[in-house]
């Protein structure tokens, strides 16, 4: 995450976040979302709307425990909904340090804000991709973005998945290396132990290889992109968020 900070990640999402507006408000709202199986424009505004509204929440509260909110009312307008918590969010994300106290979602990220504004402006971003794509109107993103969104994914949403009822068992060592920058990581997986990022050693030998792009890369451990790998593939639907 060098050189990012709660500033950029919400300049991100207001980007992002306007974006995503202009998109779903000119789409068909039973118009499928083909990189969201089984999801409209409907589907995809409401998840949106309540992803914010979720985790906003954690930013305006504080909450240092894990939160239940009611439902979503059967009866809301999705785009009512969705502009009613861009505006929340336009006012909550620059106002809470990201050093505030807050519970988050990985065990191995801190139960602070900025682990908030950081998944709030890449999610944004890739509902944002969900929806151009599915008009065809994809504008390309930005790599040092992309960079940072893999680094979100390997070393923060990747832990996650560790933390749920049914964790990943598989046992080996992942290697990605972008060809565009010069990042590249390694990514130990072992069941029952949260998995370990970090930079790769020269000549490094990994299980799983994966190269490419860093937009490549990022979209692809998100299932939105085919991703070029060798090595064990058992591994890489751990790797995958999708």
């Amino acid at each position: 995450m060098a050189g990012w900070n709660p500033q950029r990640w919400t300049a991100k999402f207001e980007e992002q976040a306007a974006m995503f507006r202009a998109a779903v408000g000119g789409a068909d709202p039973e118009a499928k979302v083909p990189s969201c199986p089984g999801w409209t424009f409907t589907e995809l505004t409401l998840h949106v709307g309540r992803f914010l509204q979720t985790s906003l929440e954690y930013l305006r509260s504080g909450s240092t425990v894990r939160l239940n909110l009611p439902p979503v009312p059967r009866d809301v307008v999705p785009l009512d909904y969705l502009d009613a918590q861009l505006a929340l969010a336009a006012e909550v994300l620059p106002a809470v340090p990201g050093n505030r106290p807050a519970w988050t979602f990985s065990p191995a990220a801190p139960d602070l804000a900025w682990v908030w504004h950081r998944r709030i402006a890449h999610e944004l971003d890739l509902r944002r991709w969900d929806a151009q794509a599915a008009l065809r109107e994809l504008v390309a993103g930005d790599t040092d973005f992309a960079v940072d969104g893999i680094e979100e994914s390997l070393g923060t949403l990747l832990a996650a998945k560790y933390a749920t009822d049914v964790p990943p068992t598989a046992k080996g060592t992942a290697f990605v290396q972008l060809t565009d920058v010069p990042e590249a990581w390694v990514v130990t997986l072992e069941p029952g132990v949260v998995p370990e990022l970090r930079a790769a050693w020269p000549g490094e030998e990994t299980d799983l290889q994966i190269t490419g792009e860093a937009q490549i890369v990022h979209y692809g451990l998100w299932g939105r992109l085919p991703l070029k790998t060798t090595g064990d593939q058992s591994l890489l639907s751990v790797v995958k968020l999708d």
